[in-house]
């Protein structure tokens, strides 16, 4: 019988320390510890970052380990983000794995952060572990790329999947807080970004527009939270005309900005009269500039296999707008359990899996890439 290939995996790229453990390909244990810290300053402190990550990584990848039940002497390799990131954050993730790995004499592999992002489609979690005389309890795992939520709509093979994988070759569109991309895969290491953003991301963009108004970090979710009650179309916002596949955002925070400012002046009370129409109308405009170029990409691409990733893609609004898409352009979209939508070790620790098995290691000498591009 071969060896198990057992992977940790660590990401420390942005404020979020995580920690997890594959093995043979299936997910064993993900650990998160997040940083409130930042709250009270309306957005992520590079340097209260990465102290809290000096704090967090033993006690996160000690109980990743025990909750995978794996011995550190175990362990096949370890996997790291390398960036793209904050340096100071990824420094702490790098020198602990580059530490941990040269203790134990086992190999490095370093992650690009947003190849761990499209990759998170391929994460399968292994079955819970029943106690002896209970196992037929346990419902037969689904195979990956099996329908978890809403099932494939028509009777065909469009609709809206959450969890499972996409086949090759397939669109990725990833939207955090740092990125907005649409990338062509061609397989696990083919990747081709075919549209970006050419300023700010989609992710900042809600961000900032929930601090003009008033709301609390991160603002995103609070966004999407009161857009619920609003209605999409009270207020028009400008969309910028990028040419090709790219994306901008600048102009829209700005012009978000003067129409809030300009409204106030009129109304002190305007923001909290109107919270719900202002939320739905401003997150309704950036969907429609994503949905847009992702349409664009499909179509130049002839391919109907769509995915998302990265905090963004948790947006219910997003999501809602891609299952109408799947039902009237016959796509197939995937979308990650939602924890894996956010920044999670996960993620780095199957891409680390899949470059194990093509023995793709890296040496002592590596060093962060806070700018790190895909492909």
């Amino acid at each position: 019988m071969s060896k198990s290939i057992i992977i940790l995996g660590i990401e420390s790229s942005c404020d979020d320390t995580a920690a997890a453990v594959i093995k043979d390909g299936k997910l064993l244990a993900n650990i998160v510890a997040t940083q409130n810290i930042h709250k009270a300053y309306g957005g992520v402190v590079p340097e209260l970052a990465s102290r809290a990550h000096q704090k967090n990584i033993i006690p996160v990848v000690d109980q990743a380990l025990k909750q995978a039940g794996v011995g550190k002497h175990e362990l096949s390799a370890i996997a790291f983000t390398r960036g793209p990131g904050l340096m100071g954050s990824l420094i702490v993730g790098i020198s602990f794995a580059k530490a941990f790995a040269l203790g134990l004499d086992i190999p490095l592999i370093e992650v690009n952060h947003m190849q761990g992002h499209i990759l998170a489609h391929f994460i399968e979690e292994a079955p819970p572990v029943l106690p002896e005389g209970e196992q037929g309890l346990l419902a037969k795992p689904s195979a990956l790329g099996a329908c978890v939520g809403t099932p494939p709509l028509g009777g065909g093979r469009e609709g809206l999947r959450l969890g499972g994988a996409p086949t090759f070759p397939f669109l990725c569109l990833t939207v955090s807080g740092g990125h907005t991309q649409i990338v062509l895969i061609n397989d696990f290491f083919e990747m081709k970004v075919i549209g970006e953003t050419i300023d700010d991301a989609a992710g900042e963009a809600f961000d900032k527009a929930a601090k003009i108004m008033g709301l609390p970090y991160p603002g995103g979710p609070l966004i999407d939270k009161y857009a619920k009650e609003g209605d999409p179309k009270a207020f028009a916002f400008s969309k910028p005309k990028v040419p090709d596949l790219n994306f901008s955002f600048s102009g829209l925070k700005t012009g978000f900005m003067n129409f809030i400012n300009n409204e106030t002046a009129k109304n002190p009370n305007f923001v909290e009269e109107r919270k719900a129409d202002i939320c739905a109308s401003i997150q309704r405009t950036i969907i429609d500039i994503l949905v847009n170029k992702l349409k664009m990409a499909a179509q130049q691409n002839n391919i109907t296999q769509i995915a998302i990733a990265g905090g963004v893609s948790a947006n219910s609004e997003l999501r809602g707008t891609l299952h109408e898409l799947a039902k009237q352009l016959g796509w197939q979209v995937f979308i990650p359990k939602f924890e894996y939508c956010t920044d999670n070790a996960a993620m780095i620790a199957i891409t680390g899996y899949y470059k194990y098995l093509k023995q793709d290691f890296t040496t002592q000498a590596i060093a962060p890439l806070p700018r790190y591009s895909l492909g």
